[in-house]
């Protein structure tokens, strides 16, 4: 029976924290890396990830609400540092598959450079 690899192992972002996969980054400490969007929505579009793998916010577990604290403060001390926390900035969590989570890990969004707007809608199928 061939043995199932930790779900770690294959998430990208794991990767990335790991420095297995090569990305922009932006900053990192001993519990989150950020780093560069490869499909960046504005001038600035950072991903603040925590080195934990957490699949979602969902399956956050007692305890790893600090963690997103961490992710918050890494966040505001980002936009402080691109020049972007005078004029403003969006930051975005997605949860799950109706909410547009891509990656298996949760991630912050930090979004910001330019004026932003509000397109969040529900998706119209066919």
């Amino acid at each position: 029976m061939k043995k199932e690899l930790p779900k770690e192992a294959a998430c990208l972002f794991c990767k990335i924290a790991a420095k297995e996969i090569p990305a922009k980054i932006a900053y990192e400490d001993e519990s989150v890396v950020a780093f560069a969007d490869i499909n960046p929505l504005a001038p600035i579009h950072l991903l603040i990830i925590p080195r934990k793998h957490v699949s979602s916010l969902n399956e956050l577990e007692k305890g790893e609400e600090l963690l997103l604290g961490r992710m918050l403060k890494v966040a505001v001390t980002l936009a402080k540092k691109q020049g972007i926390a005078a004029g403003g900035y969006k930051l975005l969590i997605r949860t799950g598959e109706h909410g547009g989570q891509e990656v298996p890990h949760v991630h912050l969004h930090l979004i910001g450079g330019a004026p932003l707007e509000e397109t969040i809608r529900v998706r119209k199928t066919l």
